[in-house]
């Protein structure tokens, strides 16, 4: 973990050591500090670009931090997660574009301004980008309502990116990005996150009830609402499947910590754990750097979601060996194992969730692209 605590300390200076002097029940807890110690830290601007007052961190340098934070609070690093994966569309959608976007990066990297993720998830019988909001065109702009459960930085959130349907230019309905301040008239929040674990991360229902959204505040794209992702979907995905993983790895990655640090273990178990752990780790990075080389299409999210699956498996394993290589009186003597290990198994909740993807991968392996269940 030292090169991950070191860009983590580069990038977002002060935050790690403000962290570990947080017990770990309590930044995982309801009233956890740990998003408002991110806010006062430079962290909300890592992938804001150094021209807008960002720390324009690279995918490599953004998922060793994440994977930092999973270790300290892996409640932060979900809720840090969602936040980063709004931004990184914005700066992509910026890129394309002379519109408001710029405004957007600068204030998060200047005000230290936080961006919660509406759009929307798996549901049964439902494409993942068909969005839960309703919307109604009036003069200026639209009407939004729907919610959004879970949401994670429900209660600290300054801005709500959401997906929603808008007519495009033939007519069909194509998906658009809101982007919806948290003190709109209409838009609330309800308790929802039940489960002790990554209780820390905010995660509530959002509700918007006729909240209007102004036409400049509306990002429109190209992608309809089956199952095909266009680049610039794509590109998201990519961003959000990374970020997420690493901060699970880094919740496992505490917990070897202390096996590598003891006597206990053999050799052989450690090196077991070694390669399960940093193996998952080393499989991000690779896909970091792919992304770095520009490859962004169908062919790379597919090796994306892979990827994630393998590390997926690899923490349940790693998981598991944790528990038996610490030894049932370190489970019993502190609840921060049962915790970090139940956390880290978290990583399947996310979408899009491997079962979705079955027939997805089997087609992929026969030369079709991957679409999204």
């Amino acid at each position: 973990m030292e090169l991950d605590r070191l860009t983590l300390e580069r990038l977002v200076p002060g935050l790690d050591k403000a962290l570990a002097e947080v017990p770990l029940e309590v930044l995982e807890s309801r009233q956890s500090p740990a998003v408002r110690l991110f806010r006062e830290s430079p962290g909300p601007g890592l992938l804001v670009p150094a021209e807008f007052g960002g720390a324009g961190a690279s995918m490599l340098e953004a998922i060793r931090v994440q994977r930092a934070l999973g270790a300290r609070s892996p409640s932060l690093a979900v809720a840090t997660t969602m936040h980063h994966f709004s931004l990184a569309s914005i700066v992509a959608i910026g890129e394309a574009s002379t519109g408001f976007e710029w405004l957007v990066l600068e204030a998060v990297a200047r005000d230290h301004r936080l961006v919660a993720s509406g759009f929307a998830e798996g549901r049964p019988g439902k494409p993942i980008l068909s969005p839960t909001m309703t919307t109604e065109k009036v003069a200026d702009g639209y009407i939004v309502s729907g919610s959004k459960k879970p949401c994670s930085l429900a209660r600290s959130m300054d801005i709500l990116t959401a997906s929603i349907a808008i007519e495009g230019d033939d007519g069909r309905p194509v998906m658009a990005v809101a982007l919806i301040p948290a003190e709109s008239p209409g838009l609330s929040i309800r308790p929802f996150w039940n489960s002790w674990v990554l209780a820390g991360a905010e995660s509530e229902e959002v509700i918007l009830d006729h909240v209007f959204v102004h036409h400049e505040l509306i990002v429109s794209t190209t992608v309809g609402f089956g199952h095909q992702l266009d680049r610039l979907t794509l590109f998201s995905f990519l961003w959000f499947e990374l970020l997420i993983s690493a901060g699970y790895i880094g919740a496992i990655s505490v917990l070897a910590e202390r096996i590598f640090a003891g006597t206990r273990a053999s050799d052989a178990d450690k090196t077991r754990l070694l390669c399960e752990v940093e193996g998952a780790a080393l499989l991000l990075e690779g896909l970091a750097r792919e992304h770095a080389a520009g490859e962004h299409g169908n062919e790379a999210f597919a090796r994306c979601l892979i990827g994630r699956y393998a590390a997926q498996d690899a923490l349940t394993r790693a998981a598991s060996l944790c528990v038996e290589l610490l030894g049932g009186v370190a489970f019993i003597e502190s609840p921060e194992v049962a915790y970090l290990v139940a956390a880290s198994q978290a990583v399947a909740l996310h979408p899009p969730n491997r079962t979705s993807m079955t027939s997805a991968l089997a087609a992929y392996t026969q030369g079709q692209a991957v679409n999204v269940a």
